[in-house]
């Protein structure tokens, strides 16, 4: 299905959303192959060229999801009060005994949901435990391509669990759980990274715009010569590095501990940080980390409803877009945010940047945020044809339906899409030029074979890991108690509503 539909399409009557512009001004888009030849009024159809009326619709191109986890499809809404910590720390428990099948399945609950909400291309980074397999990896990609999306499927991974990354935390548990979480450690690096070799030698998908990359997955979690091997290895593929950086205050306060320096710095010292690095959060990132990813064109992805889900902080956005910084929108995964609706997450983006200070010069614009969520994120993939409706670009293109009520009225249409749209205004959504949703119905995907496949998955999954269920109900007291003390400590950026100036 992300395969482009063949010869000439002409859409015809739709308004175009355009930052340009305050309202969206009828256009006609033409399309041969899959990609857009001409944007303009009163084009002639090609001889033989299919025509699509779109009156009554609002063109825009595809979101593109810049961060997420397609593992966690099966996971959604199975906490709350998690930090991050915790959430790691329930991992096991909310993601263990994954059959090949499910890997696929949880990933295709995630593809559906983003096709219907507007997102037509995403950065997934992958867990599986205990290493990544082809098996795995190939299971992903084959969700996406048959909700028809385009992606960049990461192997995340480590080689350090959450209790040996952060000092002290293994020491906090009593002596009968340490042996149980013992039994969690990672494969040796050498092992792990093999496996992401394998992975990306053998990688099929490349044709189909589903593309490979690797994700080492928290630098806390990763040993430098473990982050380095994973940047060569992604050097040596051509393919890009994403990892989570300064998600949480533990990070920030351990990593300033740990290396003398914060995240971004050591990272950049290691040789990581390029045009093909991508970090996500960034929450915790201060105005010289932010200097230092636009100097080295390096992608922010920025996860505003994580980022509160979870108690991380608040993003600087205003503050990186002056830096300079590219910075596209995420969703993060279902166990961290519970759904996947770009329209939800830059809705998030825009109020977030609102509630940091009284001052609207230093508010994030709507268009901004739009922008974020379609060329920000579509650099942060590699992906340069992406994220406009102009000729040269891919025809990923979502039609809202100006009757739904998030457009009565309809005044400004890229603040609306923002603001106002919600996907239940989504009508059709497609990618090279084929559609994906028509008339609010996925073309490839059987919703209801996929709700009640999902729900038997749930069932089974909750028996197979009632074990490591019991295991983290033990473990929350004391990672819930030892983390936020970590975050208590200073920290010379402040993220937090209820941190003191000066």
């Amino acid at each position: 299905m992300a395969n482009s539909e063949k010869g000439f399409l002409l859409v015809r009557g739709a308004l175009l959303a355009d930052p340009a512009r305050r309202r969206g001004v009828p256009a006609d888009v033409l399309i041969e192959d899959g990609v857009i030849r001409a944007v303009g009024t009163g084009l002639a159809a090609p001889e033989g060229a299919a025509v699509f009326d779109a009156a009554g619709l609002l063109m825009h191109p595809g979101l593109v999801n810049a961060h997420t986890h397609g593992h966690s499809g099966l996971s959604k809404g199975m906490g709350d009060r998690w930090t991050l910590e915790l959430l790691l720390a329930a991992s096991p428990w909310i993601g263990g005994g994954r059959s090949v099948e499910d890997k696929k399945l949880t990933t295709l609950i995630c593809a559906a949901e983003m096709v219907a909400k507007g997102c037509t291309a995403v950065y997934d980074l992958y867990y599986e435990f205990s290493l990544p397999s082809r098996d795995g990896l190939d299971a992903a990609a084959a969700a996406y391509a048959e909700a028809g999306m385009r992606a960049v499927i990461a192997p995340m991974v480590a080689d350090r669990t959450l209790y040996e990354a952060i000092p002290g935390l293994m020491d906090a548990l009593p002596e009968a759980l340490q042996g149980q979480v013992a039994r969690l450690r990672t494969m040796p690096a050498e092992q792990t990274l093999g496996a992401i070799g394998e992975v990306l030698r053998h990688w099929r998908w490349s044709g189909q715009d589903i593309r490979a990359a690797v994700a080492p997955t928290i630098p806390l979690h990763c040993a430098d010569e473990f982050l380095c091997g994973c940047a060569r290895l992604a050097r040596e593929h051509g393919v890009g590095l994403h990892s989570h950086v300064g998600e949480s205050k533990v990070q920030a306060v351990v990593g300033r501990q740990r290396y003398g320096k914060t995240l971004v710095a050591h990272l950049d010292a290691l040789g990581l940080l390029g045009p093909d690095f991508t970090a996500a959060h960034g929450v915790w990132m201060d105005d010289d980390d932010l200097r230092r990813m636009a100097d080295r064109g390096a992608s922010i992805a920025h996860n505003p409803g994580s980022n509160m889900r979870l108690g991380n902080g608040m993003f600087p956005l205003r503050r990186a877009l002056d830096a300079g910084c590219n910075v596209g929108i995420g969703t993060d995964g279902a166990s961290s945010a519970d759904n996947q609706n770009m329209y939800e997450a830059m809705r998030y983006a825009s109020m977030l940047s609102k509630v940091q200070t009284p001052d609207p010069r230093f508010w994030a614009s709507s268009d901004e945020v739009y922008r974020a969520a379609t060329v920000g994120s579509a650099r942060a993939l590699g992906f340069k044809d992406l994220g406009l409706i102009a000729p040269g670009y891919k025809a990923d293109i979502v039609f809202l339906d100006l009757g739904s009520i998030n457009w009565v009225p309809h005044h400004w249409s890229t603040n609306q899409i923002v603001h106002s749209e919600d996907g239940g205004g989504v009508r059709h959504v497609m990618t090279g030029g084929r559609f994906i949703f028509r008339n609010g119905r996925h073309v490839g995907i059987d919703l209801a074979r996929l709700a009640r496949e999902a729900e038997a998955a749930r069932e089974r999954l909750e028996a197979l890991n009632a074990e490591w269920h019991d295991l983290y109900a033990k473990l929350e007291p004391v990672v819930a108690s030892f983390c936020p003390a970590i975050a208590a400590q200073p920290y010379h950026a402040r993220r937090y509503l209820c941190d003191a100036p000066g």
